[in-house]
């Protein structure tokens, strides 16, 4: 059996081959509800992917929550990008003059439409004026706690070393290798 991450976005693809050598990519256009709940969102994902392919199945949701804003962009920071940008989500925090911020993936992985299990990762940090051209979306504002970079500044692996996306995908690996029919082999590359 193969497991396919969907997903359009090459970086996130290579960040899980890290952890998920076997993954297989699936680039599906799928529509994504809006909500705050993260967990809401990835569930109609699968369901929708389950549509298009019958086979395992994981999809992701990255967030940003700021304290300032009781959680808010979360996973709508992807239309708070597009209308504001980098810049304009660091002036937001800046006026209320906290620049607390938790980064937040959660993976939801599906066997089929009755058997859903959701893995969360997450990281502490702080909004920064944009710096940095390394990364994707807004990690030029993300400073996790105990570094001096923003995700940006930070070379892919040293990134991956402390991401939300690798703790969420390290509880999946976990999960998925007490089903022996998944055996994850380091490709030679």
């Amino acid at each position: 059996m193969t497991l396919y991450f969907i997903t359009g976005n090459k970086g996130k693809f290579e960040e899980v081959k890290c952890i998920l050598p076997n993954v297989e990519q699936l680039d599906l256009d799928l529509p994504e509800i809006q909500d705050i709940d993260g967990k809401k969102i990835i569930k109609a994902k699968l369901l929708e992917a389950l549509k298009h392919k019958k086979e395992e199945l994981i999809v992701e949701d990255t967030s940003l929550y700021f304290n300032c804003l009781n959680g808010l962009p979360g996973p709508l920071i992807k239309w708070f990008m597009k209308a504001i940008g980098n810049e304009g989500l660091f002036n937001l925090v800046e006026r209320f003059g906290n620049f607390k911020a938790e980064a937040k993936t959660i993976i939801g992985y599906a066997k089929n439409e009755k058997e859903i299990h959701y893995f969360e990762g997450s990281i502490k940090g702080t909004i920064v004026f944009p710096k940095g051209k390394l990364g994707f979306g807004w990690d030029s504002i993300f400073q996790p706690i105990g570094y001096s970079k923003s995700f940006a500044e930070l070379t892919s692996e040293e990134k991956n070393e402390i991401s939300m996306r690798k703790i969420a995908l390290l509880k999946l690996k976990e999960f998925i290798m007490k089903d022996s029919q998944f055996v994850f082999i380091k490709s030679e590359e």
